[in-house]
């Protein structure tokens, strides 16, 4: 059974947390029309000495509820600073949430990000 990307859909800006320790949603999606794949990028660019942030990303492998799948923990200026979200093949009720915690820092910082969803058909 062949299959294709039916559809595509792009989410890029950029998020700033309201407050260190403030879990802040980069991408929060709900049932999709069929199974995708999620691929994506956020930059950390503009993290200084004494920043650090928390990147997480939850699923529901059951349908319906979100439960942590990874979490990464940055500090200080990164040398290599885009986080690569490598591609996930998900069912369409996987309902991914991608987001970022600030929990140390000055200033807050903005993250930019580019994820792409790919909903597949069978052909």
């Amino acid at each position: 059974m062949p299959v294709r990307i039916r559809a595509k859909q792009r989410y890029q800006d950029s998020v700033t947390p309201t407050d260190l320790n403030v879990e802040t949603d980069i991408l929060n999606l709900s049932d999709q029309t069929d199974d995708f794949i999620l691929e994506g990028y956020i930059s950390l660019q503009n993290l200084a000495s004494g920043d650090q942030v928390v990147i997480k990303v939850y699923l529901a492998v059951d349908g319906t509820n979100q439960v942590l799948s990874d979490k990464m923990t940055f500090s200080d200026v990164q040398e290599i600073p885009v986080v690569r979200i490598p591609a996930l093949t998900l069912p369409y009720n996987a309902k991914p949430r991608i987001t970022i915690t600030q929990t140390a820092g000055t200033t807050l910082k903005s993250f930019p990000y580019a994820i792409i969803i790919q909903i597949m058909e069978v052909i």
